[in-house]
C-alpha cells in the first residue's frame, strides 16, 4: 500500500488590498493642494482650506494624513522627487550641457522648490528615509549637471554645486500671502540673470569661497 506524502504548505498570507483607484486620486489632488497652499500663504495655511482646494471632505483629509507634519513630509517627497525628475529630464534630452543646467534650474522654479524651505523647521523629520534618499537622488541629478557643464568649458570653475542650490532656494521661494501678480515671469527673469552669471567665461571674480553641498549639510 502506498500512502501519499503529505506535503506541508505555509499559512496563506492576507493579501493587503490596493488602494481604489479614486482614493489615489484624493491623495494627490490634496498633495497638490497643499503645495498651492503653503506656497501661497506658508505651511501653516489652515488644512481645511487645503481639504476645500482639494475639493475632498475633512475626513478625507484626515484620513490620509492624520496631522499637518505628515501632510508637509508627503508634500516635501513630491516636489523633491518631482524636481528630481526634471534634473534627470534635461540631462537625458539636452546635448548642450549648459542648456541642460540652465532648463533644469528653470524647471525647479516652477516647481516652487524654493516654498520648502519655511517647511524644514519645527518637528519636520530631516532624517525620513524616503525623504534622505530622494534628497540624495536630486543632489546627484544636480552634481552631474554642474560636472558636465563645467567640464564642457561652459560653466565658470569657481562655484559649486552649493551655489546652485543656494540661488534656487532664495530665488524661487515665494513670499506668503503677498498675493503677487506675475510672480512666476519675475522669478524666471531673475533666474536668467543668476545663469548669465554663471556661464564661462567669467565676467568677475567672486567673493569668498564656493558652497559645497556639504557646507549646505552642516548648516542644515
Amino acid at each position: 500500500m502506498v500512502t501519499a506524502a503529505r506535503t506541508a504548505t505555509a499559512p496563506a498570507q492576507p493579501r493587503t488590498p490596493r488602494p481604489r483607484a479614486d482614493a489615489l486620486r484624493n491623495r494627490e489632488r490634496i498633495v497638490t493642494a497643499a503645495r498651492e497652499m503653503f506656497v501661497e500663504f506658508g505651511p501653516d495655511a489652515p488644512l481645511d482650506d487645503v481639504a476645500r482646494r482639494a475639493g475632498v471632505g475633512n475626513a478625507t483629509l484626515y484620513r490620509n494624513f492624520p496631522d499637518r507634519a505628515a501632510l508637509i513630509n508627503e508634500v516635501v517627497l513630491s516636489v523633491t522627487s518631482r524636481t528630481t525628475d526634471r534634473a534627470e529630464e534635461a540631462t537625458a534630452e539636452e546635448a548642450d550641457p549648459f542648456a541642460a543646467l540652465s532648463r533644469f534650474v528653470h524647471a525647479a522654479a516652477d516647481e516652487r522648490i524654493g516654498a520648502l524651505c519655511p517647511m524644514l523647521s519645527g518637528g519636520f523629520d530631516k532624517d525620513h528615509p524616503e525623504l534622505l534618499a530622494e534628497r540624495r537622488r536630486l543632489e546627484e541629478a544636480v552634481e552631474g549637471l554642474v560636472a558636465r557643464a563645467m567640464s564642457a568649458g561652459r560653466l565658470r570653475t569657481d562655484i559649486a554645486v552649493g551655489d546652485v542650490m543656494v540661488a534656487l532656494s532664495q530665488l524661487t521661494r515665494p513670499l506668503p500671502g503677498i498675493a503677487c501678480p506675475n510672480i512666476d515671469r519675475f522669478t524666471h527673469r531673475h533666474i536668467q540673470l543668476f545663469l548669465d552669471g554663471l556661464e564661462a567665461p567669467a565676467r568677475s571674480a567672486l567673493p569668498g569661497t564656493a558652497a559645497t553641498l556639504e557646507d549646505l549639510r552642516r548648516r542644515a
